[in-house]
């Protein structure tokens, strides 16, 4: 019986969407075997230091790119945001699965509960791990009080029901695939925070040269997200952004027509530059040359100077 072993890190939603990814393989290929082998990334070990100080270079996803690499796995399922638009050599991105709800939520302590976030008084603490959000949020609503914070969805949550924090902004998509749909007291309109590349969708790793799971994977890949993704994944490479730096997309797909949204933030969001590129995509090459395009945009307006700053401040990974 053929075994294809999964690479997975080991926190709750990464094993949740992990096994979601070994069920829908296994429906499929029921003659078969998909054992799961966990390991601990970097970004799973260092929780006192803010994500963006520590480097974001395949922060969650590097110790499982290197065993895909020594062929300790098969295949590898992350969450499409964590994984670095720049792959090692030998590594492809097997299949991009059908995107959860890609906006960022507002979780409140009870004692917010129904207060929409734009009427939170001044000095209302919210908790963000995301120069990303941090940045939207200083630009949109400079008057609230933000504070860092690290761990898993469980660690937070607990921080927050504990009073630690008056609010945390977290992804819909996690919330949902852990049972916690119910936490979300506000989910973001774009206007107020794009979300990241990616957000929302699973990303399978495999060997490039590996035609038997590439073949296995091919129908877990939903096309339409992946042409926004793909979109998106470029306009990132090309503006040389990682993770853990303040860029905020939003695409959407009408008929054959994609449009994407972009901006680029400075971390006091106080700077801010934005841009939309539509285009007819049906493949790969035009997502990548859409992407491609919104960078251009954006960078004539003003976005390479804010992000040397960022770079400056920061480091780059």
């Amino acid at each position: 019986m053929p075994i294809t072993r999964i690479g997975s890190r080991q926190s709750q939603l990464a094993l949740v969407q992990t096994h979601w990814v070994q069920s829908e393989l296994q429906k499929h290929y029921a003659d078969q075997e998909f054992p799961l082998v966990t390991m601990t990334t970097q970004g799973d070990k260092i929780l006192d230091v803010a994500l963006a100080k520590i480097g974001d270079k395949g922060l969650f996803t590097k110790e499982l790119e290197q065993a895909l690499l020594r062929q300790e796995v098969d295949l590898a399922v992350h969450s499409l945001k964590d994984l670095p638009t720049q792959m090692p050599d030998g590594l492809a991105l097997g299949a991009i699965t059908e995107r959860e709800e890609p906006r960022d939520a507002l979780v409140l302590h009870p004692r917010w509960q129904g207060t929409p976030l734009a009427e939170l008084p001044p000095g209302t603490v919210i908790g963000t791990s995301s120069l990303r959000r941090l940045a939207q949020l200083r630009y949109h609503f400079p008057h609230l009080a933000f504070k860092d914070i690290r761990g898993n969805l469980n660690t937070r949550l607990r921080k927050l029901d504990a009073g630690e924090y008056d609010g945390l902004i977290l992804a819909v998509a996690g919330l949902r695939r852990l049972g916690w749909g119910e936490r979300v007291s506000e989910v973001l309109e774009p206007e107020i925070s794009l979300y990241a590349v990616g957000q929302g969708a699973l990303g399978v790793q495999c060997r490039g040269d590996d035609g038997r799971v590439l073949a296995l994977l091919a129908g877990l890949n939903h096309p339409e997200t992946a042409l926004r993704c793909l979109a998106e994944r470029a306009l990132l490479r090309a503006l040389e952004g990682g993770c853990q730096v303040p860029i905020g997309v939003h695409s959407q797909v009408n008929g054959q027509e994609l449009t994407l949204t972009g901006a680029v933030l400075s971390v006091d969001g106080q700077q801010r530059v934005a841009g939309c590129q539509t285009g007819v995509v049906t493949e790969e090459a035009q997502a990548v040359a859409l992407g491609e395009a919104l960078a251009q945009d954006l960078r004539a307006q003003g976005a390479t100077a804010i992000l040397q700053a960022i770079f400056a401040e920061v480091g780059r990974g």
